[in-house]
C-alpha cells in the first residue's frame, strides 16, 4: 500500500455546530498524550500578549488565535474537508468516487504541528500553528513530534512506498530511516523555460495535489521507487533520482 503524506494548508474551514474533538477516536491515539501537551500550551500562548508574536502571524488573525484557546469544544471538522489550501483543492477529495475515497483514506496522512499526523476521517477543530514555531517550554514543534512520529509512522508506512509530498518544513518533523528511506520519495516541483529551470512555489503545491490524485485514482500502488516514476511519468514529464538515503521525484513543467 502506498503511503502519501501531506502538510496542512494555513487555510482551513470551520463549524459554527457540531461535535467537539474526541481524542480517543482518532488515528494513533498513542499520539494523544503529546496532543494534549501541544494544544494545551498552544492555548495558554493563544491567551497571552506575544501571541502573534510567538506564533509569527499578524493582527489580522485574531479570530484564529482566538479559536485555538477553544480546541477543546470547537466543533470538529472531518480532515477531507479541514483543509482548503492549493494542495488540497486540486487533490479534490470531495469530487473524488466512493472507491477513491476509500483509497484517499487509508492511504493519504497529514503531518500536523497541532495533532501530528492525521487520515482524512479524523475530526479536529481548526487551529492556527505551524511546525515551524517554537512554542515556550517545548522547544521547536518538529523537533517535539519527531521521536513520536518515528514510531507512529514506521509502523504506519510499514514497507510502503512514502510519497512525500510535504514542504521541507514539516518534512522535518519525520523523515524515514533505515530500509524505509529506500522507498522514501520526496516530490519535486520545477518549471523549465528556455532549458533554465526554476523552483515554483505556488504551483508546486498545486502539482503536488494533482499527484496524489492521480495516484488515487490510478487504483495502483507501485512497490517500488521506479514503479512510482513510470505511473507518474504516464502524465507528467518526471525525473528519478537517488537523494542521499531516499529518492526525489522532480516534475518538470513547461512554460
Amino acid at each position: 500500500m502506498t503511503l502519501i503524506l501531506l502538510p496542512p494548508s494555513e487555510g482551513k474551514a470551520g463549524r459554527t455546530r457540531g461535535k467537539a474533538v474526541h481524542l480517543p477516536a482518532l488515528s494513533f491515539p498513542e499520539l494523544n498524550d503529546v496532543r494534549e501537551i501541544v494544544l494545551d500550551t498552544l492555548h495558554k500562548v493563544s491567551a497571552s500578549s506575544d501571541a502573534y508574536d510567538v506564533l509569527g502571524v499578524g493582527r489580522s488573525l485574531q479570530a484564529e488565535v482566538e479559536r485555538n484557546t477553544r480546541w477543546r469544544s470547537e466543533p470538529a471538522v472531518p480532515v477531507s474537508e479541514l483543509y482548503s489550501g492549493v494542495l488540497y483543492d486540486a487533490l479534490g477529495y470531495s469530487t473524488l468516487p466512493a472507491g477513491t475515497k476509500r483509497r484517499a483514506n487509508s492511504r493519504l496522512l497529514v503531518v500536523s504541528a497541532a495533532w501530528g499526523a492525521l487520515r482524512m476521517g479524523d475530526r479536529v477543530p481548526p487551529y492556527r500553528l505551524s511546525m515551524g514555531t517554537t512554542l515556550p517550554g517545548l522547544g521547536p514543534l518538529a523537533s517535539v513530534w519527531r521521536d513520536p512520529l518515528m514510531t507512529s509512522l514506521e509502523e504506519a508506512a510499514g514497507k510502503s512506498v512514502i510519497v512525500d509530498c510535504r514542504s521541507s518544513t514539516y518534512a522535518a518533523a519525520w523523515r524515514p530511516i533505515g530500509d524505509q528511506a529506500a522507498k522514501w520519495v520526496a516530490v519535486s516541483v520545477v518549471r523549465e523555460r528556455g532549458g533554465v529551470r526554476s523552483v515554483v512555489s505556488h504551483n508546486a503545491k498545486h502539482t503536488r495535489g494533482l499527484v496524489a490524485r492521480h495516484l488515487l485514482e490510478s487504483g495502483k500502488d507501485p512497490g517500488t521507487p521506479k514503479a512510482l516514476h513510470k505511473l507518474i511519468s504516464e502524465r507528467w514529464n518526471a525525473e528519478l533520482e537517488r537523494t542521499g538515503p531516499g529518492w526525489t521525484l522532480t516534475v518538470v513543467e513547461h512554460d
